[in-house]
């Protein structure tokens, strides 16, 4: 049975999102999507005179591939992928998940050759193409956000059509403002950071990349991070759970990092020599979400949060840092969660999760929320 929410979400993605055109070819990558959601893109691709292209996924067949994984396999897979990519004008990501730590018993060796094997894929999918990923509801997700199924499903749909629009004036004075900083101090519980983002620019993102979205992210200058910083959203990477990760740097590199799982945690940092330097400073306010429920593309947005990501910098707004891993980890700073501030050159930015200039306002709660 079709879900008007189903169509109205694909407009979205298809529209605003990725902007299709007539004549271009859109990779449509569904990750344990129901098939209803996969033809509502079809056909607002095709209702935007574009030629979609599907492939299917299902993680439990995905996890089996990864455990059997070799060079000579994924050199083929890579060449083919890669080959595929290039003939797309745009890419549809849409990723659900039964079970979001399927991969956990897959050796790091294997998800490590993966990753550097099919990274040029994404490096020309990232940079050469109209792209937007985002999650799918499901009841695994639901039991991750505390909520019953049909409460997620509301919320979940409310969060990924909202009016991103609404968000381009105070977005464009807060890219403006991080193009000129140069220093920039984090405080709040456990956390006493100071980098400089001097020259390295910033991006904003509303729904045109990652469905849900409300985030603008610059890139600390490579060596500059010094400080430590508490972390008090949970989080899953690589299918491990992990809660109250701090880490400590001395020139821009990690050089102490605990968690509930420290050892995971450092064998993740030790994947590469970009592993331990960060790739991406970015701050959060999407109005409708407010807690975490370890799902980064949610997470990361979250109203009056910040991330701080180790591993691989952007090409925009980024430092040069090149790593197989990047690892969004997302510190909240609403008062509700210990509270924080943000400054940058020495004046005060943001306060317990909200705005304080003027002219950032726009990117409050009560405004975006009415939208």
């Amino acid at each position: 049975m079709n879900d008007p929410r189903f169509d109205k979400l694909a407009r979205v993605l298809t529209g605003h999102s990725t902007q299709l055109k007539a004549g271009e070819n859109v990779l449509i990558d569904l990750f344990d999507v129901p098939d209803e959601m996969g033809i509502a893109l079809v056909k607002a691709a095709r209702a935007a005179g574009a030629e979609p292209f599907v492939q299917i996924h299902r993680a439990t067949v995905s996890r089996e591939m990864a455990l059997g994984a070799s060079e000579q396999h994924l050199e083929i897979a890579k060449t083919l992928e890669l080959a595929r990519m290039k003939k797309m004008q745009a890419y549809i990501a849409v990723r659900g998940s039964h079970n979001i730590t399927e991969m956990a018993d897959v050796p790091e060796d294997k998800m490590r050759l993966i990753a550097g094997k099919m990274r040029s894929v994404m490096d020309w999918r990232i940079n050469k193409t109209k792209w937007v990923v985002l999650r799918w509801p499901t009841s695994a997700m639901a039991q991750q956000a505390q909520m019953s199924t049909a409460a997620f499903e509301e919320f979940f749909f409310k969060v990924c059509t909202l009016d991103y629009a609404r968000m381009i004036p105070g977005m464009k004075v807060l890219k403006t403002l991080m193009d000129k900083t140069d220093k920039v101090h984090l405080k709040g519980p456990g956390t006493d950071l100071r980098f400089s983002i001097k020259g390295i620019g910033s991006v904003t993102c509303g729904g045109d990349r990652n469905i849900p979205d409300g985030e603008v992210f610059s890139c600390p200058v490579k060596e500059s991070v010094e400080g430590h910083v508490t972390f008090n959203a949970p989080t899953i990477y690589q299918g491990t759970a992990f809660d109250g990760i701090r880490l400590g740097f001395s020139k821009g590199k990690v050089v102490e990092a605990e968690s509930n799982n420290s050892k995971r945690l450092n064998e993740i940092l030790d994947s590469d020599a970009g592993a331990r330097y960060i790739g991406e400073f970015s701050l959060g306010f999407n109005p409708y979400i407010l807690h975490p429920m370890r799902d980064i593309l949610f997470d990361e947005k979250i109203a009056g949060s910040f991330h701080f990501t180790p591993g691989q910098a952007y090409k925009v707004a980024g430092n040069g840092n090149n790593s197989r891993i990047h690892w969004d980890m997302v510190c909240i700073q609403r008062k509700d969660y210990g509270g924080g501030e943000v400054w940058f050159d020495g004046k005060l930015i943001r306060k317990d999760g909200i705005f304080v200039l003027p002219a950032l306002q726009k990117l409050n709660p009560d405004y975006l929320g009415k939208a």
